[in-house]
C-alpha cells in the first residue's frame, strides 16, 4: 500500500483541520492511503515537554513514519513568517534519514495557517521546504489549473494550501478547503506514479 504521511503541528485547530482535509484528499486516489501524525509541544529551551502519547488526536511522530511514507504532507502555522518551534525541532532531528537518503526521491507539499492575510503564508512554505529539498524530496505545488487559486479571497498560493484564520475565526472557506483536498491528490497521485515507475 501506498501511503501519504500527512505531518503537521496545530494549536488552535485550523492547521489540524487542513491535514484531515489533506488526507481526505490522498483517500480519493485509489490504492492510496494517508497516515495523520502531529509533534509535541517544545519548552523554551526546546525540548520535547509532551508525554510519548498524545491525550486525543493522532499519534506523535516517528522517524519511522517518515522513513516508511511514500510521500510527505507538512502543515505548521505561521510564526513570525516560519513554521512553528515543534515542527523544525522535529525536523532537526531527521539527521540518520539524511545521512541514509530515506527520504530522497519521494514527493512532498507543504500547508500553512495564519492569523492575518498577510502574515507571512508564502514565507513560511518556503521555509518548510527547505529541509524537504536538504533531505532530497520533489516539491509539489498547486498549479493554476486548480480554479480555487482564481477564486480564493483568503489563502491559497501556488507554493501549497494555506487559511487565513481571521480573528480566530477557524473555519476554512470553501476554495481553502478544495486546495487542501487538491494538494492530498496530487500527492497521492505522484507517488503512485513514482511506485509504477
Amino acid at each position: 500500500m501506498i501511503e501519504i504521511l500527512v505531518l503537521y503541528y496545530s494549536r488552535s485547530g485550523a492547521t489540524a483541520e487542513m491535514a484531515r482535509l489533506v488526507a481526505r484528499g490522498v483517500a480519493e486516489i485509489d490504492g492510496v492511503s494517508a497516515r495523520l501524525r502531529t509533534v509535541p509541544p517544545v519548552s523554551t529551551v526546546c525540548e520535547a515537554v509532551a508525554d510519548t502519547i498524545p491525550a486525543d488526536g493522532p499519534p506523535y511522530a516517528t522517524l519511522a513514519d517518515l522513513r516508511d511514507c511514500s510521500g510527505l504532507a507538512l502543515g505548521s502555522p505561521t510564526r513570525f513568517g516560519n513554521m512553528a518551534a515543534p515542527l523544525k525541532y522535529f525536523l532537526d532531528g531527521t539527521s540518520e534519514l539524511w545521512l541514509s537518503g530515506a527520504l530522497a526521491g519521494k514527493p512532498a507539499g507543504v500547508f500553512t495557517s495564519t492569523g492575518t492575510l498577510h502574515g507571512g503564508q508564502e514565507s513560511t512554505l518556503l521555509s518548510m521546504m527547505l529541509p524537504l529539498l536538504h533531505h532530497g524530496m520533489l516539491l509539489l505545488g498547486l498549479p493554476y489549473t486548480e480554479a480555487a487559486l482564481e477564486t480564493t479571497r483568503s489563502g491559497g498560493t501556488p507554493y501549497g494550501p494555506s487559511h487565513h484564520a481571521a480573528a480566530g475565526d477557524k473555519r476554512l472557506s470553501s476554495d481553502e478547503k478544495a486546495l487542501c483536498r487538491a494538494l492530498g491528490r496530487r500527492l497521492a497521485d505522484t507517488a503512485r506514479r513514482l511506485a509504477g515507475a
